[in-house]
């Protein structure tokens, strides 16, 4: 197990964790929470051995094997498989030493040493190792032909999910993940939450995606002002204990009654419609999980709304059978859709099906391919996308980013909004270079807002965003008066903020009839379908394979006949050959031992009988010399 015992450990002068004393016991899952900057990456740093306590003991098994996602990903040649496949790091070399053992040829004890080797591939799964990181890579979204591309082609994302892929890999006793749904969709982030809940090993995960968390997590361990607090259950029991910590507290209230009321407006208006009355329920399970969320977050330090936006025109936006996509690659096709005030929707579909394709679309980033696009007059958009938080200044501070956006706004007023956002002080005033990838989301969130849009475009608008900041944008998303398409693999985010879905798969984009839970059991019905066709192709492969290997076989004894006839045939003789010898021999042995032979007058018999001994001495050598020569071809050879 894990112990700490009064540990404490700083980062520079700063205290991150104070005195604590906790074990973890093999086999759990533990989910650690906490806002950003709280020490959670260091607790990691030090279980790696990356850091040192100030003070106090940490203990944990010497002979552990340790994974986690490392954080580069250089530019190799290696194809994806086989990088996943390096993640088993005793795999390779157990690989690499039966490799070099059956080239060595070192006789009897070498033989031994590939048998050992062998029978250690045998009991770490090492002949199935091909088959499970396939498994693993189509899990986190990559397609067949992925998989033997080169590590160099892939982007940053991408090579983020196979460091993923090759963590996983890994048969460890201790599994150390920060934030490894950063880089996924909702489809690879579902597949990685049953992966990780059958993980036998001891897991630690550092996580803002509340769902997550419920579906991997059997412990929460909370970092608060240098205190780590360990409770039992998955997300939504720490939730519960940590409101009940906060329910004397006034604020709690007005924030959860807030909450309620809009999910309740939303709940009175579109409950007796039927084309709504999906929704409405998704929306009445939304109220009983906010109302014990709510308390769990009434001290975060975020608070802010979106301003009253720009009046907008009716529709904002008309695509008529629309195609989209990137050369001559088409990835979207007959696409109908009218976005018109007021609307709310989610877009949900496979990885790669185009999500992301549609919003550059609505943001003017990405023209048509064919049919017609039009934008409403005075249509305002706010766009987010991760790629945008390259477009900020490093070399400037968040007040200075506002200014130069209001330059006619009076500096305190904005220093008041960016204290929502949790940048006060010296924060507001400092270069954003060395901020987090959070940090710099939330500075993107809060530039965009600011401009009043009458649509916002959002994907993946919570990656590297904490807890508190995900409750804060869900709150205000959820007030917004304007228009919204949205991308999220946040399935709380998504349940609450979105009164419709569009499905995008399989090259068409097209209303959905249902919630996110409808599309999850469609995502699962989608797995199965694809899971049956893939074992049907595997069984016809594997049909193909064993009529092969059948007619391999064939040929392999009529070869093996074909050498093994003569060499039996060649045996018999000599074997009949050396009985005769031997035979003879041992008679002449005994008459030559007999000492009257040597007592007759007739030497001439006895010179006769040495010659015919030495003869048949030499004859029984070579025999037997020949005889072992074809032993050894025949051993060679096998059975038949």
């Amino acid at each position: 197990m894990i112990q700490f015992r009064q540990l404490s450990l700083s980062r520079g002068v700063r205290r991150l964790i104070e005195d604590l004393s906790l074990q973890i016991h093999p086999g759990m899952r533990v989910g650690v929470v906490g806002a950003n900057g709280t020490g959670k990456s260091s607790l990691f740093a030090l279980l790696r051995g990356e850091l040192h306590q100030d003070a106090g003991d940490l203990e944990m098994p010497a002979a552990w094997t340790i994974a986690h996602v490392a954080q580069e990903t250089p530019a190799l040649q290696t194809t994806a498989l086989d990088y996943a496949i390096d993640g088993d790091a005793e795999l390779r070399r157990v690989q690499r030493a039966l490799a070099d053992a059956e080239t060595a040829h070192d006789g009897e004890q070498g033989g031994l040493r590939v048998a050992e080797l062998h029978t250690r591939l045998q009991d770490i799964d090492g002949y199935s190792a091909q088959a499970r990181a396939s498994t693993l890579l189509h899990g986190l979204g990559f397609a067949e032909a992925d998989l033997r591309r080169a590590v160099s082609e892939f982007s940053g994302g991408w090579r983020m999910r196979l460091n993923l892929a090759q963590a996983l890999m890994c048969r460890s006793d201790l599994l150390l993940l920060d934030e490894p749904t950063n880089h996924l969709d909702l489809d690879a982030v579902v597949w990685l939450e049953k992966w990780l809940a059958g993980y036998r090993g001891t897991l630690l995960l550092i996580s803002h995606d509340r769902d997550f968390l419920d579906g991997v997590a059997t412990h929460i361990a909370h970092l608060e002002q240098g205190r780590l607090s360990f409770y039992s259950g998955n997300y939504s029991g720490f939730e519960d204990q940590h409101a009940a910590q906060l329910a004397q507290q006034q604020a709690m209230f007005e924030r959860q009654q807030r909450e309620v009321a809009h999910l309740q407006k939303y709940i009175d208006r579109f409950r007796a419609q039927a084309t709504k009355a999906r929704q409405a329920q998704s929306r009445i399970k939304a109220l009983d999980r906010m109302e014990r969320i709510a308390a769990a977050h009434v001290d975060t330090p975020f608070s802010f709304s979106f301003a009253e936006p720009e009046r907008a025109p009716d529709p904002l936006m008309t695509l008529d059978k629309v195609a989209l996509g990137y050369g001559e690659r088409s990835i979207v096709q007959g696409l109908t859709l009218t976005v018109r005030p007021g609307a709310r929707i989610g877009l949900l579909g496979p990885n790669g099906a185009g999500k992301s394709t549609l919003i550059r679309h609505l943001a003017g980033e990405l023209a048509v391919q064919g049919g017609v696009s039009l934008v409403g007059k005075g249509v305002a958009i706010g766009y987010f996308a991760q790629h945008q938080l390259e477009q900020l200044r490093p070399d400037e501070s968040p007040l200075q980013h506002l200014v130069r956006q209001e330059p006619q706004t009076r500096e305190q007023d904005l220093r008041d909004y960016l204290g929502g956002f949790d940048f006060r002080g010296a924060m507001a005033d400092a270069k954003i270079a060395p901020f987090s990838g959070g940090e710099k989301s939330r500075l993107a969130l809060a530039l965009l807002i600011r401009h009043r849009p009458n649509l916002l475009l959002l994907d993946e608008p919570t990656n590297h965003l904490d807890l508190e900041m995900r409750h804060a944008l869900t709150l205000a998303l959820a007030e917004y008066e304007g228009s919204m398409v949205l991308v999220s693999h946040d399935r709380a985010l998504l349940r609450t903020v979105c009164n419709d879905f569009l499905l995008v798969a399989d090259g068409r984009a097209q209303a959905f009839d249902g919630d996110v839970d409808d599309y999850l059991q469609w995502l699962d019905a989608r797995r199965s379908q694809e899971q049956a066709a893939l074992q049907n192709t595997d069984a016809a492969q594997d049909k193909a394979a064993r009529i092969a290997a059948r007619e391999n076989a064939a040929a392999e004894r009529q070869q093996k006949l074909q050498r093994r006839r003569p060499l039996l045939k060649e045996v018999e003789q000599l074997d009949r050959k050396l009985a005769a010898w031997q035979t003879e021999k041992k008679t002449l042995d005994e008459r030559l031992a007999d000492p009257e032979l040597y007592t007759g007058k007739d030497s001439g018999e006895v010179q006769s009988l040495l010659k015919r001994q030495g003869e048949l001495a030499n004859g029984i050598d070579e025999a037997e010399m020949r005889w072992l020569e074809i032993q050894t071809e025949l051993e060679e050879i096998g059975e038949v």
